[in-house]
């Protein structure tokens, strides 16, 4: 449980703005919606398939005095994305001010044996293809406001390069060349594009993640031990604040010292 405790203007550096947060009901997403709540945001909690799980994350953010709604969309869908952003608009009476990419399916690993072009595509479908659809959607208002904020979540298996993953491996890496020309292209307009690599945070998809594993992977990060969703969501909130203004095309990864970035 989280309280959400806007009472000054300096602790709400997103007050007012419409944050859309892909993939928001469970998970990472969830704590990030929740984060940027408290940061004074109005958010959009998307949900692919599961409305009553992402309505209790908006229920959790109002009843401590955030302001949020749940809107279904599948992003990998051309005419669902535009009816959500249409839905946003006139949920809100304005447009979206930040995109925080982080929808997210299946996460098969595959040997290279078994690994074929669909699997490849799967991916590519939620980490390029469904940010391209959202930044094309949302891109128009931005530019004329002269102000936006996109942030796209990848993953440290882009540094790690984990061994029969190759399928998402390939995906996230993508969003790094995506992020950086993205932030060439969108930065005179006032949009910076930042990317966020979370390392491995055990969430409700990863089931229950035993000692072994935990001692494995901790045994040689910098800290020395697991990180948590509100690390990857504070940071989020960083790069969506004003705070972040002079930062664009950069990717930071949130995983304890278990990599030291690209």
């Amino acid at each position: 449980m989280f309280t959400l405790l806007i009472q000054k203007e300096e602790d709400v550096p997103l007050d007012g703005k419409v944050v859309l947060v892909t993939g928001s009901s469970r998970g990472l997403g969830k704590e990030m919606a929740i984060q940027l709540a408290s940061s004074g945001a109005k958010v959009v909690v998307n949900y692919f398939s599961n409305a009553e799980v992402a309505e209790r994350v908006v229920d959790e953010i109002r009843q401590y005095g955030g302001e949020a709604v749940a809107l279904q969309a599948d992003v990998r869908k051309e005419e669902e994305v535009n009816a959500l952003i249409a839905n946003i608009k006139e949920h809100y009476g304005q447009p979206v001010d930040v995109l925080v990419n982080n929808a997210t399916g299946p996460q098969p690993e595959l040997s290279l044996e078994d690994v074929s072009w669909e699997d490849y595509l799967n991916q590519l479908e939620f980490f390029v293809k469904a940010p391209l659809l959202l930044v094309k959607a949302v891109m128009g208002d931005m530019k004329e406001i002269g102000y936006g904020r996109i942030v796209n979540i990848g993953s440290e298996v882009v540094e790690l390069g984990n061994a029969h993953f190759s399928n998402y491996v390939t995906a996230k890496s993508s969003m790094v060349g995506m992020t950086r020309s993205w932030a060439n292209e969108l930065g005179e307009f006032g949009i910076t594009v930042n990317m966020v690599h979370p390392g491995f945070i055990p969430v409700e998809r990863h089931g229950t993640v035993s000692d072994d594993t935990i001692t494995s992977y901790t045994s040689d990060m910098a800290l020395q031990r697991m990180g948590n969703p509100k690390d990857i969501a504070d940071t989020v909130s960083f790069l969506c604040s004003d705070q972040a203004s002079f930062m664009t095309g950069q990717i930071l990864t949130v995983n304890g010292g278990k990599t030291f970035g690209m």
